[in-house]
């Protein structure tokens, strides 16, 4: 069972395909836009600040070291040391307020025609989609979202606090236990994001994390028509050792007997980026040594590990599961 020991590659692979995709100043959302010209003019201010207090300073110290009357040495304080600086963090504070409606767009949300309701537990993210028309559709660890359409996110949690968090597309929000919030997004360039838990909630907060991805409306809307059936590989083999050896009693999967609530829907698992809530890229590998090694991938999860199992139904699950598109 040593393959399973081997996270290192795998970790940084997963790294690399997200480098790039997570920075608060690449901004792919309206609400993120606005929050990165806030930092550039907080930044661009704060510049300013200090290189005027080091003009001063330098030319105080190598070109007038004469000592200042009292009345001129009160007058820089007043201006210098009171008038300026309320004056520009007044600015800042109003321009800061002004843009809240924009960042937390509450008002526009009831307008919004796709609402996901996103779970936090330790350590993974429970996902479902509520479209206007249609069925809800449950997933985990991946979000998906269209492009120039507002997404209204209902935030729940069902342990301890966690922090909901996509730097490109906007702001973070927590999830507090017995609380709904509510977060609206509008996504405007398409791509693949990596979302952290921004909260520390416990061993594996470090490993708690997910894939959003901004798709175009279109192949948003085949996608989810597509998630919403059962996975045309869940009535293979593979299937029935799933079964057999317990794993339908934590995970539900459509179209099978699985029928649990406890751990991720796995559903179509095969189809997104990563497994273990963003800590390892989604290949039968990697699913096979999550299964076998899952205390020690992420510890303190809830899920034991099953490396009692011969490696052959191991893999043979791992490729069950990775084929459920």
């Amino acid at each position: 069972m040593g393959q399973y020991f081997s996270l290192s590659a795998a970790s940084l692979s997963l790294a690399s395909g997200f480098a790039g995709a997570r920075s608060v100043l690449e901004p792919a959302g309206a609400e993120a836009q606005q929050i990165a010209i806030l930092f550039w003019i907080m930044l661009s201010g704060g510049a300013v600040i200090w290189l005027g207090v080091l003009g001063v300073l330098l030319h105080s110290a190598l070109f007038n070291r004469r000592r200042l009357a009292e009345k001129s040495a009160s007058r820089i304080i007043l201006w210098g040391g009171v008038v300026f600086p309320s004056v520009t963090l007044c600015v800042l504070l109003a321009y800061a307020l002004w843009l809240m409606p924009g960042l937390r767009p509450f008002a526009q949300a009831g307008a919004a025609g796709l609402r996901i309701e996103i779970t936090g537990r330790q350590f993974w993210w429970e996902v479902v989609y509520r479209p206007a028309q249609g069925p809800p559709v449950a997933s985990a660890n991946e979000v998906r979202l269209p492009v120039g359409e507002r997404v209204e996110f209902t935030l729940k949690s069902a342990d301890v606090i966690h922090s909901f968090w996509i730097p490109p597309l906007g702001g973070k929000m927590d999830m507090i236990p017995g609380r709904t919030n509510r977060l609206s997004l509008l996504a405007t360039k398409p791509g693949i994001f990596r979302g952290p838990c921004a909260e520390y909630c416990g061993t594996s907060h470090a490993l708690m994390a997910f894939s959003a991805v901004a798709m175009e409306p279109e192949a948003f809307r085949s996608w989810l028509a597509a998630q919403a059936i059962p996975a045309e590989g869940a009535g293979a083999s593979g299937g029935a050792l799933f079964l057999r050896h317990g794993c339908g009693s934590c995970h539900f999967v459509a179209g099978t007997d699985a029928r649990g609530l406890i751990g991720p829907d796995l559903s179509h698992l095969g189809s997104r980026a990563t497994v273990g809530a963003g800590i390892l890229p989604n290949t039968e590998d990697a699913v096979a040594r999550f299964i076998a090694r899952s205390e020690l991938i992420k510890p303190g999860s809830r899920m034991p590990a099953f490396d009692m199992l011969p490696p052959d139904d191991i893999r043979a699950i791992a490729a069950w599961l990775r084929g459920l598109q």
